[in-house]
């Protein structure tokens, strides 16, 4: 049984690890730590969770704990993530991984020291709708990728302390949700791009609401990474990969479960699909699993998480804003 350890009384929380959890024979949320005790007790009541710890470091400590989920603000994913994996945890961490491509870096050296997992918690990578979508570029059926879009555009309005607006605690679109388009670009290429060109739009200093970026690779291909929270966006999330032979699309890759559409074009034709599956976290959760019951690999963290750090940090460069 592995015993699990939330760091952060998240909203995400209950969704991404204690309902999957809760439909497995193999895990269990154990505990639960926030700063705020009435919060915390409050929250491990209404998920029930036996232990409350108002003290993050305690919780990483506890020997009832095999698996630490990390899902506070970006700017306590390093800090925490290491002291976890030097207490012996293994760490499920939410996205974006780090502030920059400096803290993913010692992250990931700190669990190769420890010899513990280190997954990043993009959880549509697991879910069969991508798996579908990677397989059929990659089976070379439609040639060569020559060019991708990824877009990630959903409100996300400002409010006082909202993280997503607050620069300190690494908030920005294309932390927020770029994170993922990149993702997807660089997974599908199977190479890391150099970003050609970028810009952003900012409501408060800094603070990115909107994100485009043009990316390159040594192969040829091309890629337009877009993400907007701005208040009067349009909600639209899709994957466009266009092949010297055809092309495929994914209609909403974040949240496939919630309804999603795989369009295939070749020759004239088009055909559509769609991929049987589970809520995505259940997907995740049981990867995790298998990860630490050494039957798979991570498909997330290590290199590939440095990897999307360096360029969210490049992104924001060539925007001429400052990596978080």
């Amino acid at each position: 049984m592995i015993r699990i350890g939330i760091l952060g009384a998240a909203k995400i929380g209950p969704k991404a690890i204690i309902e999957p959890a809760a439909k497995r024979d193999d895990c269990e949320i154990v505990a639960v730590a926030a700063r705020d005790a009435d919060k915390a007790r409050t929250y491990a009541e209404a998920n029930g969770i036996a232990h409350v710890e108002t003290d993050y470091d305690a919780l990483v400590h506890r020997k009832d704990v095999d698996l630490i989920y990390n899902a506070l603000p970006p700017h306590r994913h390093a800090d925490l993530t290491i002291a976890a994996l030097e207490a012996g945890k293994a760490v499920l961490c939410e996205k974006p991984f780090a502030m920059n491509a400096a803290e993913a870096t010692r992250m990931v050296d700190a669990a190769n020291r420890a010899g513990k997992p280190l997954i990043e918690a993009f959880h549509y990578r697991f879910h069969p709708a991508f798996l579908r979508v990677l397989e059929i570029v990659r089976s070379g059926d439609l040639g060569a990728i020559k060019t991708m879009e990824a877009v990630f555009n959903v409100s996300i309005p400002y409010r006082e302390g909202e993280l997503r607006h607050t620069l300190e605690l690494g908030g920005g679109a294309l932390m927020d949700l770029g994170c993922y388009s990149v993702h997807m670009i660089r997974t599908l290429a199977d190479a890391e791009p150099d970003v050609l060109s970028a810009s952003a739009q900012c409501d408060r200093p800094g603070v990115d609401i909107g994100t485009k970026a043009h990316l390159g690779f040594s192969s040829g291909a091309s890629a337009i990474v877009e993400c907007s929270m701005a208040e009067d966006v349009d909600r639209d999330i899709r994957l466009e990969i266009v092949c010297k032979d055809g092309c495929v699309s994914l209609l909403n890759p974040v949240h496939p479960h919630r309804g999603h559409q795989i369009t295939i074009r070749q020759g004239g034709h088009e055909r559509t699909e769609t991929a049987d599956g589970m809520i995505t976290y259940e997907h995740q959760l049981a990867h995790v699993m298998d990860v630490m019951a050494g039957r798979a690999v991570p498909l997330t963290g290590g290199a590939d998480a440095i990897g999307n750090m360096a360029v969210i940090d490049a992104i924001y460069a060539a925007a001429g804003l400052s990596p978080r």
